[in-house]
């Protein structure tokens, strides 16, 4: 009887189920990328790594860019070798210069420009300051000075101010400044453009003028010579000291003996007497009693 051999059997070409799915990852868009840039930028990182691990070499890493950078920052064309200070008085200039206290020659990269120009700001004189370096090495502070306005005397003594009412600097005498005009009173500085305008206003009395005096810190009294003083009111005080003025030109009235012209209701203004023209007056209205009585 002849044997039958069994049939050989065939290996299926498809592929298993795990074989699958690693060929479909392999082909997605991560694995491409991973295998095009993640792979040789951590194997950089790991070559940097072990590098930087040996401390002699971070040390010399470390000098040379040092080297490096101050082989470029001391180049004359990045050496300041003078400084100069442009607009400002010649006291405040040695001040500023005195506060910056730079030791030149020096690397322009080892100066802080924006803090430097905090620092010549912070002078009560100085308005504003601008600083830059111009070829040839030259440190450039240019400074917008504040013009001293109004004279302030105040509880400690006497500061000038300038026209928004900043503080210029202190001052020992009025006799110092005589072309400026004197204010005073409890927050007489927040008020310094108003009294600017009043003070224009007043151009008329410029040679009897001597000074405003804030009031509650509300309202303004105008100080005249002869212990003369003008209230005028909390709101439109320049008008009203206009209206005051007119009236004056047509009847001479701050010429008589009267101490205060109450204007603070100018639509009902009062005046005071002196002592003297109180006494004039009650012995004339006491000689008119006695005639009439005869």
């Amino acid at each position: 009887m002849q044997s039958v051999t069994p049939p050989q059997s065939t290996r299926d070409p498809a592929p298993s189920r795990f074989s699958y799915r690693l060929n479909r990852w392999m082909l997605t868009p991560f694995y491409r990328r991973a295998l095009r840039s993640g792979v040789p930028a951590m194997l950089m990182v790991g070559a940097v790594v072990w590098y930087v691990s040996d401390e002699a070499r971070v040390t010399q890493i470390t000098d040379t860019v040092r080297e490096a950078r101050e082989a470029i920052e001391e180049r004359p064309e990045f050496m300041v070798k003078v400084m100069s200070v442009e607009g400002a008085s010649p006291e405040l200039a040695a001040a500023v210069r005195n506060e910056l206290a730079l030791r030149l020659p020096m690397s322009s990269f080892e100066m802080d420009l924006d803090a430097m120009r905090l620092n010549v700001e912070a002078f009560n004189a100085v308005a504003s300051a601008t600083l830059r370096i111009r070829s040839g090495g030259v440190l450039a502070v240019e400074i917008t000075e504040r013009q001293p306005a109004v004279l302030w005397r105040h509880a400690d003594g006497l500061t000038l101010l300038d026209a928004g009412g900043h503080m210029v600097a202190g001052a020992s005498l009025r006799a110092d400044w005589p072309d400026l005009p004197v204010v005073a009173g409890i927050g007489a500085e927040a008020a310094v453009p108003e009294a600017l305008e009043l003070i224009a206003a007043a151009a008329p009395l410029k040679a009897r003028l001597r000074g405003l005096v804030r009031m509650g810190e509300r309202r303004w009294d105008v100080v005249l010579d002869r212990g003369q003083r003008l209230l005028l009111p909390e709101a439109e005080p320049v008008e009203a000291l206009e209206r005051l003025i007119a009236l004056n030109a047509g009847r001479s009235m701050l010429q008589r003996d009267i101490t205060v012209v109450d204007f603070r209701n100018p639509r009902r203004p009062t005046v005071r007497l002196n002592t003297n023209a109180i006494h004039e007056l009650q012995t004339i209205r006491d000689i008119e009693s006695g005639d009439l009585a005869r």
